[in-house]
């Protein structure tokens, strides 16, 4: 079964990792999974790039050929640059020894382009071949040139407004599939229903406020999205319950459904009206926790400056 190895940014790396481990599972339940530091490596009949198309935080990705021993190569290796006219070599040393790896990455091209009749393209090439080094196992690889992800577009936007990559994180994190319906119903400018349909989810969007459902409907509109919004309080959550899957909102901290009402009571009533059955990823402000003593399947904190950091709960 094909391999593949995924470097993720260290920025949230208990995160990163685990959002890549619930997109393998969401594909091929019986994938095999290594963790070496911020280095995963799967076994599964799911290709690299439909795993990396979802990820948020992954830097480098693409297939692996082969484990080595040490630095010896041979033909073998490189008839993934039979019919490539160009391509690249990259090291990646994630071990803790000392490398010189321009060094490295030059006598790796000399290599490849006497077994083959490609050239070195340092800026645009076909293939991009891998030498990975970690403290444990030494790997061999390549990935393909791949089309730039294009991001959602945003004209209307609002101080405080939810992070687009933990938004994504934790549309991945509760496995939400293509097909599938997402409800956001603290839905603000639209972020969560912006990352869901890029992703070829459908989504749902609740807000009490008429100016933020618009600013949702005019970031929508700019995209072509198609997604619907209601001007509505959280508890219509129990209205619609059959139209969607699973719940992914960011508990505003600022505003809340009704300007008197505290954020622990919004969170209070929010949690006892939800659905059962729904897979569910709130974020709110980690203070909150003591008093509410939220139970999950697992809680990730997320540092935003020294008065605020905001607790992702899974559920």
């Amino acid at each position: 079964m094909p391999e593949s190895f995924f470097i993720l940014s260290k920025d949230y790396l208990e995160l990163a990792t685990d959002e890549i481990i619930s997109i393998v599972k969401m594909y091929d339940r019986f994938a095999k999974i290594k963790i070496i530091s911020n280095l995963i490596i799967i076994q599964s009949k799911t290709n690299w790039k439909e795993i990396t198309k979802r990820a948020t935080f992954v830097k480098t990705s693409g297939q692996i050929l082969r484990k080595m021993s040490g630095l010896f190569l041979d033909e073998d290796n490189f008839q993934v640059l039979k019919n490539t006219k160009s391509f690249v070599c990259r090291v990646v040393n994630l071990s803790s020894n000392q490398l010189n790896v321009p060094e490295l990455e030059s006598s790796m091209g000399d290599m490849i382009s006497k077994f083959t009749h490609a050239k070195v393209n340092l800026k645009n090439p076909d293939i991009t071949v891998y030498l990975i080094f970690t403290n444990k196992e030494n790997f061999f690889g390549f990935s393909e040139k791949n089309e730039e992800m294009k991001h959602p577009k945003k004209s209307k936007k609002y101080p405080h407004e939810l992070d687009w990559k933990l938004t994504r994180v934790m549309i991945n994190l509760i496995g939400l599939k293509k097909g599938e319906t997402l409800c956001d119903p603290f839905c603000g400018t639209g972020t969560t229903l912006l990352e869901s349909e890029s992703m070829g989810i459908n989504a749902i969007g609740i807000d009490f406020d008429v100016k933020m459902c618009e600013m949702s409907k005019e970031n929508l509109k700019i995209n072509s999205y198609k997604s619907k919004i209601l001007n509505s309080d959280f508890q219509e959550l129990v209205k619609i319950s059959n139209d969607f899957n699973g719940i992914v909102t960011d508990l505003p901290y600022g505003r809340s459904s009704k300007a008197s009402e505290k954020p622990e009571e919004v969170l209070k009533r929010f949690i006892s009206i939800i659905p059962k059955g729904k897979k569910i990823a709130i974020m709110y402000k980690k203070e909150l926790d003591p008093k509410m003593k939220l139970k999950g399947l697992k809680k990730y904190h997320i540092y935003r400056h020294k008065s605020l950091t905001r607790t992702i709960l899974i559920k």
